[in-house]
Parts: structure tokens; C-alpha cells; sequence
């Protein structure tokens, strides 16, 4: 009997993008027990209250968006009431690893990308609103 073995190679994404302030919703969501469960069982690390925003533009990040929708990811799986969501491992500025989470909702913004952490990436990074931060995502 003969056993063959399919082994990819994960494919790294190098982008930039733009700090931002979000919408304020993250602190409460990542605080969720059932969230902090999914990260920890599927990411490895439990939140940091809140989420890490950049802006992203330009035919990087559209190509980079064609190749993450057509991957797999790290489903994580809500409670009743609560929509599912994507997410690939990131490492932000080179030195803080996290995951980028999209939201499987209607009208979801196109250009948001949304980090969490296990810590206060913004404060550890030193970032404020406008500057640009190199991120490398794990497909």
C-alpha cells in the first residue's frame, strides 16, 4: 500500500499599512468568554482587551485579500448570535505576533485590518494614528 502526503508550504504575505483608531467595539468583544476560549484553543494566547487597526490600500493589499479569501485560515467559531470569523497569524513591525481577524458579516469595511494580541500592541509598538507598520500574515 502506498501512502502519499500533500505538504504546502505557508505562504507568507509581506504588506504596510496605516495605524488607525477603530470603532472602540474590540475591548468588549475580545473579553467575551467564548472569544478568549477560540483564541486560546485555535491561536494560542489569550486577548488583550481591544484590537490593533490599520487602514490598508493599494494593489498589494488587493492581492494579498485574493489570496486570504481562497485559504483556509483558523476558523473561529461563535456562540448563538454571534457571526464567525477568519483569521491568519500575523506578526506586526517584525516583533509582535498576534492574529488579523475578518469578521464574516455583510458590509464589513474592505481596507480594515484588525490585529489582536496578547498584549497593547499600539502602546508596545509606540504607534500613533497615520503611521505606517509593516505586518507579514501566515496563510
Amino acid at each position: 500500500m502506498a501512502v502519499t502526503e500533500r505538504v504546502t508550504e505557508a505562504a507568507t504575505l509581506l504588506l504596510e499599512g496605516e495605524a488607525c483608531t477603530g470603532l472602540g467595539e474590540g475591548a468588549g468583544f475580545t473579553q467575551l468568554e467564548w472569544v478568549r476560549r477560540e483564541f486560546l484553543a485555535k491561536l494560542g494566547f489569550e486577548p488583550y482587551p481591544g484590537t490593533f487597526n490599520l487602514h490598508m490600500s493599494g494593489p498589494d493589499w488587493e492581492e494579498a485579500k485574493r489570496i486570504m479569501a481562497r485559504e483556509t485560515g483558523i476558523a473561529i467559531t461563535p456562540e448563538p448570535g454571534f457571526c464567525a470569523a477568519k483569521c491568519f497569524l500575523v506578526v506586526v513591525a517584525g516583533r509582535i505576533t498576534g492574529a488579523v481577524v475578518f469578521p464574516e458579516i455583510g458590509g464589513y469595511p474592505p481596507d480594515k485590518f484588525e490585529v489582536v494580541s496578547a498584549v497593547p500592541m499600539r502602546q508596545a509598538l509606540g504607534v500613533g494614528d497615520g503611521e505606517r507598520v509593516a505586518v507579514s500574515i501566515v496563510c
